[in-house]
């Protein structure tokens, strides 16, 4: 908004000049009062008047173009929020209402000026919804963060609304003006529908077993009917077999929902802040909604199938199931029809007829992990369903035809492998559409803290322990190892780790001078042994408590160990005091 220009300042100057101007072309008439000094003084005095009073009717038009303006701008941010699409709110810190938009009164059921000074919690339908709404306001204003939480309220006309909530604080939560803003996206339906699916798929499953006994039985009459009866008998046995087929399928399917259910969240398990990390983040959020084929390229363990399920649960295909296929642990002989599916008798020992993974993702995700694992034979047929997304179950001549997307995961050089004849060429960029290179954890090294604290929490929970801290010691070790296992090595060292020690310090008891340093940083010379580090760290307590072994301000207390436990290390590590 523009505003009055202050006496001196060059717009200041330069309002003056047009008024001037304005005076000496004629667009303002002043009559001026009778001359009371000489006719100079007063010319000149009249002159002034003149000047400044152009000048103030140049700042009211300049001020009242602003508040038109400002009026414009106010009409439009309230009409954006009045007819938003989903209900939001403003409440202070104990929950009553402040504010609401049109949505927002509509789903509550009443006009929105009966609404405000109400405490929202008489809405809410149960106590446990009131405590997760009071949670959520309390973690909203501490953690200046979006706060997430399903609540189901009853409106004022008695109907219960399932809610999703998202609240963000603003201001500190005892300060007299912080509020949080509310956003509520009605869930009433989805809730339903869900229910009804459930109700659906459970009378399914109990009319498929229905049919199956009732099928099997009319088999074990017509195996010990004649002869003429065996066609009659081969059509139930062929009915009996398609519907055992969906069912097979609908099971299959209902595993891969409950297990993309429980991976949902799964950008949530990548953890870690660092640059390199944050690029990862970036290009997922680019390709995620696409239907690209993405390529994740990088070392073994550095969570390339986390990634996938999160590029995944991120796009328009997470409503249907991500298979995952391992190209290394499938035999030669079976990928071809784990992948394609196969008919009854297509090879010996084939006994029934088997649903392909592709068939199974159908409009959902296909994640070929290890894909530089993958026969030369099978690739030529991956190739055709990449392209023209058709393909045949082994021993049948029908085509079926798919709608997947194509996440392939490589810890091998793909161009090497194309140039010793391991992998086609054609299939490589028809893959290497949208290539991420996940960094390996030599390249994050200031997320091995964070990792670290993220593994300790798993394993306490998982073992049952208590450990709340590690030495700066054990964290400059941790990230001088250049771990070529990656965050699974790491995993597997913490876990080790919290099962080892005693009291609340973690003590990580590997010996490092078996582990090979970052060889990016080989002038450095080898790293010590644990057990010298261990001697180290023992010694610097012992003389920071003067030697005192057990008591509330003991070197035992501060190392988390129990006195006779100090002692024996002492014992082996030959520590006396000179």
């Amino acid at each position: 908004m523009a505003g009055v220009k202050a006496k001196g300042s060059p717009e200041a100057a330069e309002m003056r000049q047009q008024a001037e101007e304005r005076l000496q072309g004629g667009a303002v008439t002043y009559r001026s009062p009778q001359p009371l000094q000489s006719r100079e003084a007063v010319q000149g005095l009249v002159h002034e008047l003149e000047v400044h009073q152009i000048e103030l009717e140049m700042q009211n038009e300049e001020l009242r173009r602003a508040c038109d303006e400002l009026q414009v701008s106010q009409n439009m941010y309230e009409e954006l929020y009045d007819f938003a699409p989903i209900s939001y709110f403003i409440f202070d810190t104990g929950g009553l209402i402040l504010g609401a938009n049109l949505k927002g009164s509509k789903l509550m059921g009443i006009e929105r000026r009966q609404l405000i000074r109400k405490t929202f919690s008489s809405f809410i339908a149960d106590a446990e919804g009131r405590d997760a709404f009071s949670g959520m306001l309390a973690q909203a204003l501490c953690r200046k963060e979006v706060q997430r939480s399903r609540i189901t309220v009853r409106n004022n006309a008695g109907k219960l609304i399932h809610g999703l909530f998202q609240a963000v604080g603003i201001g500190k939560s005892a300060a007299e003006d912080a509020h949080v803003f509310c956003s509520i996206v009605d869930e009433t339906l989805r809730v339903r529908l869900t229910t009804e699916l459930q109700t659906t798929h459970e009378n399914l499953e109990l009319t498929v077993q229905e049919r199956t006994r009732e099928l099997t039985s009319a088999n074990l009459r017509l195996s010990h009917e004649i002869e003429e009866h065996k066609k009659a008998k081969d059509s139930l046995q062929t009915a009996f077999t398609e519907i055992q087929l969906l069912k097979d399928r609908l099971q299959a399917e209902n595993t891969y929902l409950l297990e993309e259910v429980g991976l949902k969240h799964n950008f949530d398990e990548i953890i870690g802040q660092s640059k390199p990390l944050e690029q990862v983040f970036h290009l997922i959020e680019q390709v995620a909604r696409m239907n690209a084929t993405v390529l994740l390229l990088g070392e073994t363990g550095t969570g390339k199938g986390i990634i996938a399920r999160a590029t995944h649960s991120l796009s328009a295909r997470k409503d249907r199931a991500m298979i995952t296929v391992n190209c290394t642990s499938l035999p030669a002989n079976l990928i071809e029809s784990e992948l394609f599916g196969r008919e009854k008798g297509a090879f010996t020992g084939s006994n029934a007829r088997q649903i392909g993974r592709f068939e199974l993702a159908d409009g959902g995700t296909v994640f070929l992990d290890e894909i530089g694992e993958m026969p030369l034979e099978l690739q030529s047929k991956l190739l055709r369903v990449i392209q023209d997304g058709e393909f045949e179950r082994l021993g049948s001549p029908r085509t079926i035809k798919i709608d997947v997307r194509i996440i392939a995961a490589s810890n091998r050089n793909l161009e090497e492998e194309i140039k010793h004849g391991r992998f086609r060429e054609d299939l490589f960029y028809r893959l290497n559409v949208f290539p991420i290179t996940i960094p390996p954890l030599r390249q994050r090294k200031d997320d091995i803290p964070l990792l670290v604290q993220f593994f300790i929490n798993k394993f306490n929970k998982k073992i049952g322990k208590k450990i709340s801290s590690v030495t700066n010691e054990t964290l400059d070790i941790l990230q001088d190892y250049h771990w070529p296992g990656n965050i699974r090595e790491l995993e597997s060292v913490i876990e080790r780790a919290v099962i080892l020690s005693q009291g609340s310090v973690l003590q990580v008891l590997d010996r490092f001078d078996t582990f090979r340093k970052d060889p990016e940083k080989s002038d450095e010379g080898d790293i010590k042994a644990l057990a010298d580090l261990e001697q180290h760290h023992i010694l610097q307590v012992l003389n920071k408590t003067g030697w005192r072994i057990e008591g509330k301000n003991g070197a035992a207390k501060l190392l988390g160990l129990n006195p006779s436990t100090l002692r024996a290390r002492m014992r082996k590590h030959g520590i006396t005091r000179q």
